[in-house]
């Protein structure tokens, strides 16, 4: 617990300077972040008896971060992008000997890439974040960096609240061939706690509250989602943690996989229903 104390104590004001810096700095930070978080993912699928091409994999995941930071560069590249990676991954694969080892070379680079590739989602939350109303608690700091903020307490507030409510009422457990310790008393824990704090920056940021009546439990299941995800491509590699970067917090996947997940499903509904 000291350790995760320390390390917490030493992340959390980076990120809320790259946040208040946002633009450029924010898209090196989630650039960073994905570099090193794909670098994970492939060792992980390594160990799960895969054979990805890691470079590869990692380098079409940092090119769709970047398109979404300089989407003015072509409209509708990511998707290209996503194209070329799958031709280019399917032409490196045609060295495998044995056709069997050279589709799943294809189909798992493909997967760990495009997997990962959903940080870029906090970058395009920025983009498309419906502007703040004048007068409204957050309208000083601008959209882009409030409604990341609102991603990043949503996800951090489910997180509390699963671990107090699972660790002290948990007595349900619920997919323990994948987590044993994920109970459906904490889940309705972080579900509740996730709703109020988006209620909360909804209002801040001079939107309707009730948004949090489904955004919450959206965002919720999503971050979820996202850590069990994880953690099915961790037991398939035998592993505990995803790497060893972070002291007390195990890698760079394990602080960020709630994320992979939250980020797209908050980003469709703004669009979809607020923006």
């Amino acid at each position: 617990m000291r350790q995760r104390a320390v390390s917490a104590a030493v992340l959390v004001p980076i990120l809320l300077v790259v946040l208040a810096f946002g633009g450029v700095v924010l898209a090196a930070a989630v650039a960073l972040v994905t570099a090193l978080a794909a670098v994970e993912v492939f060792r992980l699928l390594k160990g799960a008896g895969y054979t990805p091409f890691a470079a590869l994999g990692t380098a079409l995941a940092l090119s769709v971060v970047l398109d979404a930071a300089f989407p003015e560069v072509l409209e509708g590249s990511g998707l290209l992008l996503v194209a070329v990676g799958i031709v280019l991954v399917a032409i490196a694969s045609f060295e495998k000997v044995e056709p069997r080892d050279g589709l799943q070379t294809w189909m798992v680079t493909i997967f760990g890439a495009l997997y990962i590739s959903l940080l870029s989602f906090l970058i395009r939350l920025g983009m498309i974040a419906p502007e703040i109303p004048a007068g409204s608690p957050l309208s000083p700091i601008g959209a882009e960096r409030g409604w990341i903020l609102l991603l990043l307490l949503a996800v951090w507030s489910y997180d509390t609240g699963a671990y107090l409510v699972g660790k002290n009422f948990g007595r349900t457990k619920f997919l323990t061939h994948i987590s044993p310790s994920k109970t459906i008393e904490g889940l309705v824990g972080g579900v509740v706690a996730t709703t109020i704090v988006v209620a909360a920056m909804l209002w801040a940021l001079g939107q309707n509250p009730l948004h949090a009546l489904a955004l919450g439990p959206l965002t919720a299941l999503a971050a979820q989602a996202g850590d069990l995800a994880e953690s099915v491509i961790k037991r398939a590699a035998g592993a505990k943690d995803s790497g060893t970067l972070i002291p007390g917090h195990g890698g760079m996947l394990d602080r960020v996989d709630s994320f992979v997940f939250a980020a797209p499903v908050l980003t469709l509904y703004v669009i979809a229903l607020i923006g």
